[in-house]
């Protein structure tokens, strides 16, 4: 570290560089509060370079499986490109989420309570695909080489790094007052993106779409979960 107190960490206008962080979060905080944004995505916002590039600067610091970092991050945002792609996505989600497919669903959830919070879930999920045209930028990460019937220990060390990277990202974005929100409906369509965003299909598998916006307020909370005894299993199953 420096006489400040700054570590040495590279790169052109960092977080590092500026000391900004604009929402006065603990780390707790950060981790209980990054929720799925779809209702409160700010779509008339442009989202600043300088956001994104600190929230990437920090991905690119995640554990990577044997330090190979054999992955991509695909980011625009250019009106265009995100318009063509919110396209896709907004019509594959639309022919899989019919109104029969979410009655069908539903009814095999006998929770009362359970089916009213995913039927909600739902609704704010086709909030976001009749929106996704509008979003001010997106994130697509990729990984180096198609995982098509590979080995379960070489998909687990492949989607276990480029995922931790990603969520690393959508965190760093929560704490400047950026949402996100994991998607993956449009990997049906998978070679139509990238088509759009240039993305060599043959060599580079997409893994997710990120749609990422400023919010509408940052006062989120954390989400509702099952019991924890129901997950957590102590010295063995």
């Amino acid at each position: 570290m420096d006489a400040a107190g700054r570590s040495g960490f590279p790169g052109t206008g960092s977080f590092w560089d500026s000391g900004r962080m604009p929402l006065p979060l603990t780390p707790d905080d950060v981790l209980a509060t990054t929720r799925s944004v779809r209702r409160r995505l700010d779509f008339d916002r442009a989202v600043e370079r300088g956001l994104l590039r600190e929230s990437l600067e920090l991905a690119l610091q995640a554990p990577t499986g044997s330090l190979r970092q054999d992955w991509h991050f695909v980011i625009t945002d250019d009106p265009d490109q995100c318009r063509a792609v919110g396209e896709v996505y907004k019509r594959v989600w639309n022919a899989l989420a019919t109104d029969d497919y979410l009655a069908s669903a539903a009814a095999k959830e006998p929770d009362e309570v359970a089916r009213a919070s995913w039927l909600r879930m739902m609704e704010s999920a086709r909030h976001l695909a009749d929106n996704f045209p509008r979003i001010p930028a997106l994130l697509v990460p990729c990984i180096t080489g198609r995982l098509d019937g590979a080995p379960a220990q070489l998909q687990a060390l492949r989607w276990g790094s480029v995922i931790q990277a990603t969520w690393s990202f959508m965190l760093a974005g929560r704490a400047r007052g950026l949402g996100t929100c994991w998607t993956t409906v449009h990997l049906s369509a998978e070679e139509e993106v990238a088509d759009i965003l240039g993305i060599p299909y043959a060599d580079q598998q997409q893994v997710a779409l990120i749609p990422v916006a400023h919010t509408i307020g940052t006062d989120f909370r954390p989400g509702a979960r099952k019991p924890f005894d129901d997950f957590v299993h102590w010295n063995g199953w």
